[in-house]
């Protein structure tokens, strides 16, 4: 008996030996990120793709932006991946990131009721529609999660009410404190308008009797940028594997993997490197 247990035993320590070395030896990085890079498919796309070529995983944390740079500021993610410019500059600035760059672009659309009560399909401008939605009362619904969407949508109101609809008490403007798929569920239950980047819309499958009504404005380009996080404020920051993931995005083999990447026959992201 006594020299079954010690086999087993040795049989044991040597599985888990073996099972650290192969944990130790796994590379990967933690990248913070928006939910369209998740909701879109194009991270289950992309990252493959990246790891087929380097042998490093990636982990992905798929939040709002605000959130995500909280997460990259406390030095919970070796890379930042998201869609608010000024935000980014500012988290560099502050010395948390390495140097920004733009990876790619999408845009912005309005979705909202086939009958589409406030007209926004004969507006000129994003803010003319967004007065549109206000004048008729009409119910949109926003995320409220200080993601960028968000931010691009109460700039948007900033614009065109000079405040925004929250602070008013407006009974038709709803926050959801939600991400942009539980928001566009929303709005598909309660036939409202909302605002969503087009690469989400696309890959939403709960539609319902919502459809784009207002698109292509200048205001609504979706600029995303890359940044690694500052090794020299956290020091565990796997800096060589974040600066060959962000080389790879930015390199011609990542860009024209972002080009490819379509929903429905159409192209969504918009390489900067190869506009």
């Amino acid at each position: 008996m006594k020299v079954r247990f010690k086999s087993v035993l040795i049989s044991l320590i040597a599985s888990s030996v073996l099972a650290a070395n192969a944990f130790a030896a796994e590379r990967f990085i933690i990248v913070a990120s928006t939910t369209s890079t998740v909701n879109s498919g194009l991270f289950d796309y992309l990252l493959p793709k990246f790891t087929k070529r380097h042998g490093i995983q990636i982990r992905v944390v798929g939040v709002g932006t605000g959130q995500a740079i909280r997460v990259a500021r406390r030095g919970d993610a070796d890379v930042l991946f998201v869609h608010h410019k000024k935000s980014e500059l500012a988290f560099v600035r502050g010395g948390f990131g390495v140097e920004r760059s733009d990876v790619m672009f999408n845009d912005f659309v309005i979705v909202g009721p086939e009958n589409d009560p406030a007209k926004v399909d004969v507006t000129k401008t994003v803010v003319a529609a967004y007065q549109a939605i206000a004048d008729k009362k009409s119910i949109f619904t926003s995320r409220g999660d200080d993601s960028g969407t968000h931010k691009k949508s109460l700039s948007i109101w900033q614009a065109a009410l000079k405040m925004v609809p929250l602070s008013s008490g407006a009974k038709w403007y709803r926050e959801t404190g939600s991400g942009m798929g539980a928001t566009l569920n929303i709005a598909s239950a309660m036939n409202a308008y909302t605002l969503t980047d087009r690469a989400t819309w696309e890959n939403f499958k709960n539609k319902g009797k919502l459809k784009i009504l207002f698109q292509h404005d200048p205001m609504l380009q979706n600029q995303y940028g890359i940044i690694k996080v500052n090794p020299e404020r956290h020091n565990h920051i796997k800096s060589k594997e974040a600066d060959t993931f962000i080389s790879w995005l930015l390199s011609s083999e990542g860009q024209t993997a972002i080009n490819n990447y379509k929903l429905n026959g159409k192209q969504v992201f918009f390489a900067n490197a190869l506009k």
